[in-house]
C-alpha cells in the first residue's frame, strides 16, 4: 500500500533513525522499498515518500516490542487501514502496516511482512522464488541493513512506475553479474517475458 493522503501525512524517517528503532528487533530486519536502492547504490538519488522496513512475518510481534508507544495499523486488503491491536498475530495476505508515533502526528515508517519457511525467504508474490535468508541482504558502511537491490527490484518490477525506473537505472551499474542471473531467473519465473530481463545482461 502506497503513501495515501487521505490517511494523513508522511514524514518518513531517516534510515539511520529506523536502525535506531530496529537495533533491539528479535530477529533480521532490513530497510526496504526505493531506500534500499539508494543504500545499495551509496547515495539518495531522488525523493522518497515513505520508508519501508522489512520484517520475517514470524516476528511481527517484535515491531510493536520496539515501537511501543507508536500506533500501528495494518492495511486489510485492498488497502483499508485499520487499528493493529496489541498482540493481534497478522495473516498472510496482510503484509502492510502503517506506523506513527502518535494519533496527532504524521506517519513515519512503513513495516512489511515477508514470508519465510525454515531458513528461506519466500517470494510473497510467487513463492517459487525463494533463497537463503541470510542472503536476503547486505549492510551499509555506517551498518543499515537493507533488501538486497535485486530483490528489491523483484517487488518493483511487477507493476514498474517512474520512479521504480528510476531505481533501476541507478541500481544496474552496481549489480554483480549474479545479482543480475538471480533477479532475471527471478523475474522469468514470476513475470515471463518482463522487458527488464533484456536491461539485466551483463553487456548492458
Amino acid at each position: 500500500m502506497v503513501a495515501d493522503s487521505r490517511y494523513g501525512r508522511w514524514a518518513p524517517a531517516e534510515p539511520g533513525e529506523v536502525a535506531a528503532l530496529f537495533a533491539d528487533l528479535a530477529g533480521p530486519w532490513w530497510v526496504a522499498g526505493g531506500y534500499a536502492i539508494a543504500c545499495a547504490v551509496g547515495r539518495c538519488f531522488r525523493a522518497h515518500d515513505d520508508i519501508d522496513v522489512a520484517v520475517l512475518r514470524r516476528d511481527q510481534l517484535a515491531v510493536q516490542w520496539v515501537l511501543a508507544g507508536w500506533e500501528w495499523w495494518a492495511a486489510d486488503p485492498p488497502g483499508v487501514l485499520r487499528r493493529w491491536r496489541p498482540g493481534e498475530l497478522l495473516p498472510f495476505g496482510v503484509h502492510d502496516i502503517w506506523c506513527r508515533p502518535g494519533p496527532a502526528r504524521p506517519w513515519r515508517i512503513q513495516v512489511m511482512l515477508e514470508e519465510a519457511r525454515g531458513g528461506q525467504w519466500e517470494c510473497r508474490r510467487d513463492p517459487r522464488v525463494r533463497r537463503p535468508i541470510a542472503t536476503l541482504g547486505n549492510v551499509t558502511s555506517d551498518g543499515i541493513p537493507h533488501l538486497a537491490p535485486e530483490v528489491q527490484l523483484l517487488y518493483k518490477a511487477a507493476s514498474p512506475r517512474p520512479k521504480d525506473e528510476l531505481d533501476l537505472v541507478a541500481a544496474l551499474p552496481v549489480l554483480t553479474a549474479t545479482q543480475r542471473r538471480w533477479l532475471a531467473d527471478a523475474l522469468t519465473l514470476a513475470h515471463p517475458g518482463h522487458p527488464w530481463c533484456d536491461r539485466l545482461s551483463p553487456s548492458r
